[in-house]
């Protein structure tokens, strides 16, 4: 279901800017103001550390990242 928003008391420079972008862009501010909040609020899904450190590849043994001189 859509829903209406309306954002009050935007600086003038700002809705200048949005309506300025918005006609290079060949959209109405109304389209382009959705095309910003799309775009900034679809953030990809964050992976947990572990996660991250499950999928690393192995590149070795833990001997051969050892720091001190044998």
């Amino acid at each position: 279901m859509a829903t209406n928003l309306v954002v009050r008391n935007i600086e003038e420079e700002l809705a200048l800017a949005l309506k300025q972008r918005a006609a290079a862009n060949g959209r109405s501010a109304e389209a382009e103001h959705r095309e910003i909040l799309k775009t900034a609020l679809k953030q990809p899904k964050r992976r947990s550390v572990a996660d991250i450190l499950a999928n690393m590849p192995n590149v070795g043994e833990d001997s051969d990242f050892n720091m001190r001189n044998s």
